[in-house]
């Protein structure tokens, strides 16, 4: 269901962190994913998850 391309993975993930979930755990919850494989694909492209912004930076 998520995108594979890190920048694609990285739009959807903030996008939907922005609009409809509080926290990383929320989005991954209610998405069936692992929060841990979702930080390590976005370190790939050198983004970390910002618990006070709720966003990839």
């Amino acid at each position: 269901m998520l995108p594979s391309d890190p920048l694609m993975l990285l739009s959807f993930i903030n996008t939907r962190l922005r609009d409809e979930y509080d926290s990383l755990d929320a989005l991954c919850d209610a998405l069936d994913e692992s929060a841990e494989d979702i930080k390590a694909a976005l370190g790939k492209i050198d983004y970390r998850y910002n618990e006070e912004l709720n966003q990839f930076k």
